[in-house]
């Protein structure tokens, strides 16, 4: 964790509250990510449109909000902009796109007066970093001295505000005990002025693209983990407030989509990872987003809560075992996880056969348990082929793994390579052998945990 300090020095301090991956994809590519920026800005070319200053003007004429938030917003905005003129290269790319972002969002008739705190207030984080701050890479992580704020690096969309990871630290640090308490209320206190309205009720949005998504979106996961992270607030200090504010973020989990997370099913109901992907189904996130609900719904009594995890739950028991290969966890349909996702789902399968005792959630972490240590299984499934042409040499793999193969004939090598594999049937391109005869293969695989196997087999070349 990178620190920007009042001095305009940076540090780096191991925060032992922030652990575990972000549970989301890689973000679109920065040459989509630009694409879309111009597409959006020759759109706001082609008539007069709403700018931040208009908004801004208009809010306040029509009373949404007072003249003090009028001036100090429209002085941080034009300051921004002034700030772009002085700064270059990454640091000038990086404020402009924060900006280009919130203007963007006044242009569709977006900017309202609950959004106003989280824009603002990653405006000045991004004029600050970039002002004093060093360079990053994608996806680090950083705080301003003086804040518990998590904000997170994306190249061409600057820092953002990290929701899921700021609301898991204030769960982290509940869980390290009475003397953290106050950190952990610090972190709420921060967080929750940031919350917007959105299908009636308190959520925390995002405000930058990502995976194909246009800003302001919401995750089902990270407004389950505020909800966890207020609960866990009010155990510490049983101070109902924290409870009041959980049940005003309550609404987007009954709402569709794309102002909701609500996806009914025939079995209950999805709640989703993206409010702009109705139809994607990430497990992970699901179970996170359960256990979210049921945590808050143990702790407050809220009926609503009790009912909509009643609801996900049983969709969530008819949907787990088809995450599970036989070998390997999927991250979503067809795409396995990474070791670190395969490890977190594990973890919330756990997490969920404590809670519930649901077989299905019991069973499936001791499978993804056992893969941990399992090796791949390799089947070379190609033996006979033809002189004078190139071909496949195909294969079938029960796992994501690293996969190394060699053709030899005698004490020459014909094919000596390796490259990742997903599960399933695939293959190596052999090149032709001109020498009819019998040749072995050998098959290496080494799974994401460092499991290894090998298989030995031969190749019937005939003219």
């Amino acid at each position: 964790m990178l620190v920007l300090g009042h001095d305009g020095r940076v540090t780096s301090r191991n925060d032992p509250y922030l652990t575990g991956p972000a549970i989301t994809p890689a973000p679109m590519g920065l040459r989509r990510a630009r694409a879309a920026q111009v597409a959006a800005a020759a759109a706001t070319k082609r008539a007069p449109q709403r700018t931040v200053l208009s908004e801004l003007a208009r809010l306040q004429r029509t009373s949404a909000i007072d003249a003090t938030t009028y001036r100090a917003d429209t002085a941080s905005y034009r300051a921004a902009l002034t700030e772009e003129k002085h700064l270059s290269g990454t640091r000038r790319t990086e404020l402009t796109a924060v900006t280009e972002t919130m203007h963007n969002i006044a242009a569709s008739g977006q900017l309202t007066a609950s959004r106003l705190p989280a824009l603002f207030a990653t405006l000045a984080a991004n004029r600050q970093w970039w002002a004093n701050g060093t360079l990053l890479s994608y996806g680090q992580r950083v705080e301003i001295a003086g804040s518990q704020v998590v904000w997170e690096y994306y190249p061409g969309q600057g820092i953002q505000l990290q929701v899921l990871g700021t609301f898991s630290k204030a769960d982290a640090l509940y869980t390290a005990g009475a003397a953290s308490y106050p950190q952990m209320e610090q972190v709420l206190a921060e967080m929750i002025p940031l919350g917007a309205q959105r299908g009636g009720g308190l959520t925390w949005e995002y405000y930058f693209s990502f995976d194909g998504g246009s800003p302001p979106w919401t995750s089902a996961m990270s407004q389950a983990t505020a909800l966890e992270a207020l609960a866990r607030a009010y155990q510490a200090t049983r101070n109902s407030y924290y409870l009041n504010v959980a049940s005003r973020a309550m609404p987007i989990f009954s709402k569709p989509p794309p102002s909701g997370v609500n996806v009914p099913t025939s079995a209950g109901t999805r709640f989703l990872q993206y409010t702009f992907a109705p139809k994607l189904s990430i497990i992970n996130a699901f179970l996170q987003t359960l256990i979210g609900l049921y945590d808050f719904g143990q702790v407050s009594g809220n009926p609503t809560a009790k009912r909509l995890f009643a609801q996900g739950n049983a969709e969530a028991q008819a949907e787990v075992p088809q995450f599970d290969t036989g070998a390997w966890s999927l991250y979503q349909p067809g795409v396995e996880d990474p070791l670190d996702y395969h490890e977190l789902v594990t973890g919330f399968l756990a997490q969920l056969c404590t809670r519930t005792g649901a077989p299905v959630y019991c069973t499936t972490a001791q499978h993804f348990t056992s893969d941990l240590t399992t090796p791949p299984v390799l089947t070379q499934l190609t033996t006979q082929a033809k002189t004078g042409h190139s071909f496949a040499l195909r294969f079938r793999l029960s796992k994501i793994s690293h996969v190394g193969i060699a053709v030899r004939r005698g004490s020459s090598t014909v094919l000596y390579t390796s490259a990742s594999f997903p599960y399933g049937v695939d293959h190596f391109t052999v090149p032709a052998l001109r020498t009819p005869g019998t040749y072995s293969v050998t098959l290496n695989g080494t799974d994401l945990a460092g499991n290894h196997a090998g298989v030995t087999g031969t190749l019937a070349v005939r003219r």
